[in-house]
């Protein structure tokens, strides 16, 4: 029975017409949310390092803030000799 509903699901209305659309395009749309996401796919060795992805930014905010502090030191450093 359910096969017989679905198949008369995917039949278009007597009133439309496959001409009256446009040239189906496939993932026409891929490239612009591929350039608009931030999805970062992390190794799994290192996926099994941070539960979630509160843990990830905790790290990289930390990583972030000890180069900062690093290259000031150096800037520093050169400055004074």
């Amino acid at each position: 029975m359910k096969k017989a509903e679905s198949e008369k699901a995917d039949e278009l209305r007597p009133e439309y017409k496959r001409s009256d659309f446009g040239k189906i395009v496939r993932g026409k749309y891929a490239d612009r949310i591929k350039e608009e996401s931030n999805i970062v796919l992390l190794d799994p060795d290192i996926a099994q390092a941070f539960p979630n992805d509160k843990a990830v930014n905790n790290a990289l905010r930390s990583l972030l803030e000890l180069a900062a502090a690093s290259t000031r030191l150096v800037k520093h450093s050169k400055v004074q000799q």
